[in-house]
Order: structure tokens, then C-alpha cells, then sequence
């Protein structure tokens, strides 16, 4: 079975930022076809990843997230671990489930930092998307072998 449908999950620290990969998502892939779901931050996208994948219902499932270091721990303990658990989500349920997960080494709340990660997220969202695409084809291709 061909699914038409994805999923989208947004963490909503930074989402003036992280709002921008659903954008570029939605650039290849139509607006009708994704079903948006926001978390609180980065590290609750794993298990909603592997909740949805689990339904069957999506053709993939993408996950954007910023994560900085806030001071409070390790960025980059927060950022292995949300990949590693997005992964483990799809290994674990069969559908893809996307990265647009950055962590920047010297990010800083300046006019000209949210311009450069806004226009990023834009681009990584239609990565994302492209990468959906594109397994899905190659699946497609694997199946009717």
C-alpha cells in the first residue's frame, strides 16, 4: 500500500526558526498530504515519531527541532539523543523517520542568526522532504522487485 499522507512534528523552542522547515517541507510536498503535530522541545519527538510511524498511516514521518546550548546541559548529550531515538523510531516501526534536528556549535539570538537559521530550516525542511520522497520510491522499487 502507497501512502500519500506524512507526518510533521515541530519542536516548539525556537519555532520562529524551526516553523521554517515545515515550509520548505510543503514547497514538494502538498500542505493537504502532512499532518503538523508541535512537541515542547527536541527531546519529546522520538516517542511521538514512533507513535505515528506506529500507525501505519504515514508515508514517512519528518522532525525539526533547534537545540542550543541553554547552559543548563549539554547540547549535544540533547542532540545524540533525540537522533539516536528518531532513528531507533524507524528502525523500530519500518518508516522513515527524518532529521531536520540542528545543533549549532555558536548560535546567538541576532537579527542576523535568525535570518541565516530561517533560511536554513527552509532548506533543510525541503531536504527532508526530497528524502521522503525518494524512499519512498526506492521502497516502492524494492517491493515490486
Amino acid at each position: 500500500m502507497t501512502h500519500t499522507r506524512y507526518a510533521f512534528i515541530k519542536a516548539q523552542w525556537h519555532a520562529d526558526i524551526v516553523d521554517q522547515a515545515l515550509a520548505g517541507f510543503c514547497e514538494l510536498i502538498p500542505a493537504e498530504q502532512v499532518d503538523v503535530f508541535d512537541v515542547p522541545g527536541a527531546f519529546e519527538m522520538p516517542l511521538v515519531a514512533r507513535d505515528l510511524a506506529q500507525t501505519g498511516k504515514y508515508a514517512a514521518v519528518a522532525c525539526a527541532a533547534l537545540v542550543v546550548d541553554g547552559g543548563i546541559y549539554r547540547h549535544d548529550f540533547v542532540a545524540h539523543a533525540v537522533v539516536d531515538g528518531l532513528m531507533r523510531a524507524g528502525m523500530d516501526s519500518g518508516v522513515p523517520v527524518l532529521s531536520v534536528s540542528l545543533t549549532p556549535h555558536h548560535f546567538q539570538e541576532t537579527d542576523h542568526h535568525l535570518s541565516i537559521y530561517r533560511a536554513h530550516f527552509v532548506q533543510k525542511g525541503r531536504e527532508a522532504a526530497q528524502a521522503a520522497l525518494q524512499i519512498g520510491e526506492t521502497r516502492s522499487r524494492i517491493a515490486a522487485a
